[in-house]
């Protein structure tokens, strides 16, 4: 349990099991260069918390969000840092997309052809994997409805993993959750890549509202800098910049 008035870090976007080595590290880095600015910063990550509820702590540092939620309420509440840089094919820095995917063996080979089907997702409240797809397909609804059922899986693993047991036709995985589960999920290469959506900014960090974003996002620029070389490759985390907090907010 965090204590009342202790400052709070948490990345836990990307925070797959296989990578939480490399993710210690990198907060390693990061705290590193906070506290080189003056500010107090935990020695470890906080992952004792659940469903973002973290996200708008007063003491929270430093964390990663969704764009969906940052865009549909939570930017009032917090202060934008800054964008972690993946880059990611066919994105501009610190952009996304997501990768629609369907098993390899089906025979429908155009979005089209999923009218009627079953679409997996890993939340309501995700960009990627429910508001970018469902942008995406809008010129092909039909009465309003585009897909017969939807699965939520709580999470991109299950979403794949979904369609692999044939429990979903479809699924919009994030591209960064994508490449991880080229690495991570021997059964990945069941699945095709069908379509992409266009890019949006990607996961954004925040910190509690009133605290000095500024200083912050110098650090976190510093601390991904001086990150070795081997923890950024497990990443794919190629830098940070800077996206304007109206560019996440035009979003729809």
């Amino acid at each position: 349990m965090t204590r009342v008035g202790q400052a709070i870090a948490t990345l836990p976007m990307y925070d797959w099991p296989e990578l939480r080595p490399s993710t210690d590290r990198l907060w390693k880095a990061l705290r590193e260069a906070i506290r080189t600015k003056g500010l107090n910063a935990p020695e470890q990550l906080d992952r004792t918390f659940s469903k973002g509820e973290e996200w708008v702590h007063p003491d929270l540092l430093l964390s990663q969000t969704c764009g969906m939620p940052y865009r549909l309420g939570l930017h009032e509440k917090v202060e934008l840092v800054g964008t972690p840089d993946y880059a990611l094919a066919d994105c501009p820095s610190g952009y996304y997309c997501s990768v629609l995917v369907v098993r390899t063996k089906d025979f429908r080979t155009s979005l089209e052809a999923f009218h009627g089907a079953t679409f997996a997702f890993n939340a309501h409240h995700s960009e990627s994997g429910y508001a970018a797809p469902l942008r995406m397909l809008a010129p092909l609804l039909n009465n309003g409805c585009f897909f017969a059922s939807e699965l939520e899986t709580g999470g991109h693993r299950g979403s794949i993993r979904a369609v692999v047991n044939g429990e979903a036709d479809l699924a919009a995985i994030d591209a960064v959750s994508w490449r991880l589960a080229e690495k991570f999920e021997l059964e990945v290469g069941k699945l095709q890549i069908v379509g992409k959506t266009e890019p949006t900014p990607g996961l954004p960090l925040i910190t509690a509202l009133g605290k000095d974003a500024e200083m912050l996002a110098e650090a976190v620029a510093e601390g991904i800098a001086a990150l070795d070389a081997l923890t950024r490759e497990a990443l794919g985390l190629a830098g940070f910049v800077r996206i304007p907090k109206q560019d996440y907010l035009a979003v729809s």
